[in-house]
């Protein structure tokens, strides 16, 4: 599982950053949030496929986060691809798609399916679930958590020979949290031989947002906490009222979340050198970095 960040800046693109979008690639399925325009020409640079599973996530329906979403709809199409494309997003991304296939004319060949939702569980698979809460921002946006399910704990074999569990159906069965009887008529329990499960990897990600309590609640023991900081503190004021967020707000979010690493995302244009953003956060959470486009994060 990795993340790719395409795009790092806020408002309008610079030489060193295009805007809003990341992709998580999870188990060859491709999870993209936000698509801000340029999206499909860094997934190029990315050499990141446009046939894949995917699903697009937007948190809202400013500029930067939506508008490259026409263009990458219509180069999977015009590169074949058959596989059905999910988009999920705030009430009024369905009027915007449909108006940008009326007026482009995309010719569609592949099934697209928009599903506008709100707060809860807006996807669920076998593996993992997303969940969306609603930010603070000047239009609605909605945060986005990806949750793996837990994973099964490692499985002793050593130990289930011991008891005398030949191997087969039965080691399945314990594997799978189900106690077994033996011949012998004795009960051996999954706890004797396999330990407890183990949390899947948690994602969250804010879109364009003020620190706000629905953020850190659903960032709450994240693996990771990618979060917008458009302004740094000495324009606090700025970001307050413009619905944005400094290093030291997010950096606080991110301490009392009690997530185990931090992103800072969304930079303004005005910083062709984010350092002051990093040292500023690192001031109240040292674990954290400066995201930059076409950077890869391992989990």
């Amino acid at each position: 599982m990795y993340i790719v960040f395409l795009g790092t800046g806020g408002g309008v693109p610079t030489p060193e950053r295009s805007l809003s979008s990341f992709v998580l690639n999870y188990e060859g399925e491709l999870l993209i949030f936000d698509c801000g325009e340029g999206t499909q020409h860094q997934m190029v640079k990315a050499k990141i496929g446009f046939g894949r599973e995917t699903k697009i996530f937007i948190t809202h329906l400013h500029g930067d986060h939506v508008l490259g979403l026409p263009g990458l709809i219509q180069t999977m199409s015009l590169l074949g691809r058959t596989k059905k494309l999910e988009v999920y997003g705030p009430k009024g991304l369905k009027e915007f798609l449909e108006a940008s296939k009326t007026y482009i004319q995309f010719n569609l060949r592949f099934p697209l399916e928009v599903k506008e939702v709100g707060e809860g569980t807006v996807c669920k698979e076998k593996k993992y679930r997303v969940l969306a809460r609603w930010a603070e921002h000047s239009i609605p946006n909605l945060a986005y958590a990806f949750i793996e399910n837990k994973k099964p704990g490692k499985f002793h074999p050593e130990k289930a020979l011991e008891l005398g569990v030949p191997k087969g159906p039965l080691w399945s069965k314990l594997q799978h949290g189900k106690s077994v009887r033996l011949k012998d008529g004795r009960i051996i329990k999954p706890n004797q031989i396999v330990e407890p499960p183990k949390p899947g990897i948690k994602i969250v990600y804010s879109g364009d947002t003020k620190p706000c309590k629905a953020v850190l609640k659903l960032a709450k023991n994240a693996d990771l906490l990618i979060h917008e900081c458009t302004f740094d503190d000495s324009l606090a004021e700025k970001a307050e009222a413009e619905w944005h967020s400094t290093p030291k707000g997010v950096a606080e979010l991110a301490k009392k979340a009690s997530v185990k690493s931090l992103i800072l995302t969304h930079i303004s244009a005005r910083y062709k050198e984010p350092n002051t953003l990093l040292e500023q956060a690192k001031k109240v959470f040292p674990n954290v970095k400066i995201a930059e486009d076409l950077m890869r994060v391992e989990l």
